[in-house]
């Protein structure tokens, strides 16, 4: 699907419920799709109601678009709708939001909620009762709807109204693959969709999962995907991890995600901006209600490198807390018993190390035996970023810090380095980190020109 000038997502639920007579596997897949056959009529039907979040309106998608709201006909464009779901607060927040995440193409989304009319007009008629004894396993589930469609602005209310329907038909078709594939006997393994942004050209796509399975367990089907959308196979794109993060899902975690895409990059003659490439957690002293302010900035920096391969699909496990690091560097033989509890500092050599023992991950080290020779570093930093895309984290001296990337020219040898600082201490306030330099560009004076530096370059893992 290529990003359009609207996208919409349609939520909702849908209960799936059947009756089977008998545990042989051909009558379950039988039965297993008449009632998804079924929950596809279900969707076709005039009683299928969408509703536009935050406003009044309801949609009748199988009635040709018609809507409550007397000012919306099925023939006006769909960016009428967000006319009806924006409030002068709301439009001063979409605005805000449009400038600082201009390459968010999921930034101006319309929300709208699958619902079903419960009462239809009909005759009345007197009830009849039967009465019978047989027995039956009984299957019932919630399926989790989640369709996202990219959409012309220009396109009419009653188009996009069916392009909704479509997707939430294909939907139940890829459900209904997912759930015979995963059938462990009577157990139905809940169909889950997760959307993807994929490189250009493919852009936005759905997939679904079913619950409960590992993607360790998933591989040979994102082997298929690979394939079909003409993916690298060295790095992953399909795992959950990798899924789309909508801008109005807020992390629970707490933690700041890339800071950085609020900065302008710094303006160099033939220079040319290197960052990090997917999505990492800030982390920085004081964080976890762990008091770490004055030894533990190698430590956040490990931590912000580790969310990165955790964000992108590498690593299932979490963030490893500064205890358990310390536990990983005396397991590895690189320091004593006493080291555990203590709060000793670590460098980009232990940071290599932990990465290997905890993550699997290995690490290239760079050796400075002077901050003022960072200057001249800026094409195998460049390369570094081209090719992994990992932060970096640089120790010197007594500080560390994470660098996510390099403006480099490779003509006047001009760099500026883009910096995350763990040294902040402060509350996850994104204005007070970006204007305060907290994560920013800096020049080749930010380092001390006389000490020696250690850079640890960690290496992505070639798997899907």
């Amino acid at each position: 699907m290529v990003v359009g000038n609207i996208i919409l997502r349609l939520r909702g639920s849908l209960e799936f419920k059947c009756q089977l007579d008998s545990t042989d596997v051909p009558h379950v897949q039988k039965v297993i799709s008449r009632t998804f056959e079924a929950l596809g009529s279900q969707v076709k039907a005039e009683s299928l109601v969408l509703s536009l979040s935050s406003s009044p309106v309801f949609l009748w998608p199988n009635k040709g678009g018609h809507a409550t709201a007397g000012e919306i006909s099925p023939n006006r464009p769909c960016k009428d709708l967000q006319q009806l779901i924006q409030t002068d607060d709301q439009e001063s927040s979409r605005k805000k939001s449009a400038k600082k995440d201009k390459k968010n193409p999921t930034a101006g989304i319309i929300n709208l909620t699958l619902m079903t009319e419960v009462t239809e007009p009909g005759v009345l008629s007197a009830p009849t009762l039967l009465r019978g004894s047989k027995k039956h396993h009984l299957l019932q589930t919630t399926l989790p709807m989640d369709c996202v469609v990219s959409v012309l602005s220009s396109e009419s209310i009653s188009v996009v109204c069916g392009t909704l329907v479509g997707a939430l038909c294909s939907q139940l078709s890829d459900m209904e693959k997912v759930a015979l594939r995963h059938m462990k006997g009577t157990a139905l393994l809940i169909p889950q969709p997760f959307h993807f942004l994929l490189p250009a050209p493919v852009g936005l796509v759905t997939v679904v999962y079913p619950a409960g399975v590992p993607d360790s367990q998933l591989e040979t089907r994102r082997k298929e995907l690979h394939s079909l959308f003409e993916l690298p196979d060295d790095r992953p794109y399909l795992r959950r991890a990798n899924a789309l993060h909508f801008p109005d899902e807020p992390y629970k975690d707490g933690y700041l995600r890339n800071p950085h895409v609020h900065l302008n990059h710094p303006a160099l003659e033939n220079g040319k901006p290197y960052l990090v490439q997917g999505v990492y957690s800030y982390h920085h002293y004081m964080q976890d209600r762990v008091d770490d302010n004055g030894w533990g900035c190698a430590y956040r920096s490990l931590q912000t490198i580790c969310s990165w391969f955790q964000q992108q699909g590498y690593v299932e496990r979490a963030v490893p807390s500064h205890k358990e690091i310390q536990q990983a560097l005396v397991e590895v033989g690189d320091k004593q018993g006493s080291f555990l509890g203590s709060r000793q500092w670590i460098g980009s050599i232990e940071v290599a190390a932990v990465l290997d023992q905890l993550l699997g991950v290995t690490s290239k080290i760079m050796f400075v035996s002077q901050g003022s020779e960072l200057a001249s570093k800026g094409r195998e930093l460049a390369n570094h970023f081209l090719s992994e895309g990992t932060p970096i984290m640089i120790g010197g001296g007594v500080l560390a810090h994470t660098i996510l990337g390099v403006a480099w020219s490779e003509t006047t040898g001009q760099i500026r380095y883009l910096i995350l600082d763990p040294h902040y201490t402060g509350a996850e306030d994104l204005q007070v980190i970006t204007e305060k330099g907290w994560c920013g560009w800096k020049g080749p004076e930010f380092w001390d020109q006389n000490a020696y530096y250690n850079l640890c370059l960690p290496q992505r893992p070639k798997t899907i």
